[in-house]
């Protein structure tokens, strides 16, 4: 099944067709990032909120060399100038559509082509591409993170700025920041001090969003607080694509063996999928409860939509 907050599944790709080289920037210092210790951390959900078939037990201890992670996820900004040194062209550019949560594409009075896949609540959208998220109405703010971007995109991106996409475990010991443990990167409770820290959905999913935190859609990328690490936003806001292919049993094939720098599965199980992580601005915890930070989830590396970013390692 589609979770809503998730992108409707696109079809399988090759992940080296569309990758663009490099104008001179593959070599350049990473920039925009933070260093993350070396350390070992308990990986996965301790508090049992996360769906079986989510793969987040057993929780297993992972322990990780030093790396550097993008403090934010990558920027309309960022990607644009990407674009403006390549020439490259998104996939969802390509197609001349893409995935639009029901509610904003009405908003933007969308060219609505149908119903998505596997739910009513994503709509496909002609003209919704990086530039117009939500349709050929929509603008991309400077200071938003990019999205509809599938996981070929974000690769080519990556290759062209000197980084990489993050593993997986990269991805979930940086979010939490040093914070053992914890449900969120600030710790257990969702609104300390009745005070929104990370942009999700507020209101009756899927009908209703009262935007109690400002926010139909996307957040500027430096909205809410950072974690210990410094960096924003890895709870709501955008799904984040990571380097791993997606399985149900990642976990459960570690259990009682040391585990160094993983990078997940050799090949991608049934599904097809590439790890996502995070959460996004659609995210309810009446329905999908995926901004802790021990949820996983997985999509198909050539979906797109308008909760789809992602951020780099170096």
């Amino acid at each position: 099944m589609t979770d809503a907050c998730c992108a409707p599944a696109g079809e399988p790709g090759d992940p080296t067709r569309r990758i663009v080289p490099s104008r001179g920037r593959a070599q350049v210092e990473p920039t925009g990032q933070v260093p993350v210790p070396a350390g070992s951390f308990a990986m996965g959900d301790a508090f049992g909120e996360g769906y079986p078939a989510d793969g987040e037990l057993p929780v297993h201890s992972v322990t990780l060399g030093a790396f550097h992670i993008d403090v934010t996820a990558v920027t309309n900004a960022a990607f644009a100038a990407f674009v403006a040194d390549t020439g490259y062209v998104t996939e969802a550019e390509q197609l001349g559509l893409s995935a639009v949560f029901h509610l904003l594409a009405r908003a933007e009075r969308s060219d609505i082509l149908g119903a998505a896949t596997g739910t009513p609540w994503w709509l496909v959208v002609r003209g919704a591409d990086w530039r117009h998220p939500y349709g050929p109405a929509s603008v991309a703010p400077p200071n938003h993170p990019v999205v509809q971007v599938t996981w070929h995109d974000a690769l080519a991106y990556a290759a062209w700025a000197g980084k990489r996409l993050p593993t997986e475990a990269e991805w979930e010991y940086a979010a939490r920041g040093g914070l053992a443990g914890a449900r969120y990167p600030w710790g257990d409770e969702l609104r300390p001090r009745s005070r929104w820290r990370c942009n999700i959905w507020q209101g009756t999913f899927p009908t209703h969003n009262t935007a109690e935190d400002g926010f139909l859609g996307t957040a500027p990328v430096k909205q809410y607080a950072p974690n210990g690490y410094g960096l924003f936003n890895v709870a709501g806001n955008v799904w984040e694509w990571c380097a791993d292919w997606s399985a149900a049993d990642t976990y459960a094939r570690r259990a009682g063996t040391p585990v160094v720098d993983p990078s997940g599965p050799a090949e991608p199980d049934a599904s097809g999928r590439r790890v996502m992580r995070g959460g996004s601005f659609l995210c309810h915890d009446s329905y999908c409860n995926r901004y802790r930070v021990a949820a996983r989830s997985g999509n198909t590396p050539d979906s797109a939509a308008c909760n789809i970013g992602f951020r780099c390692a170096g």
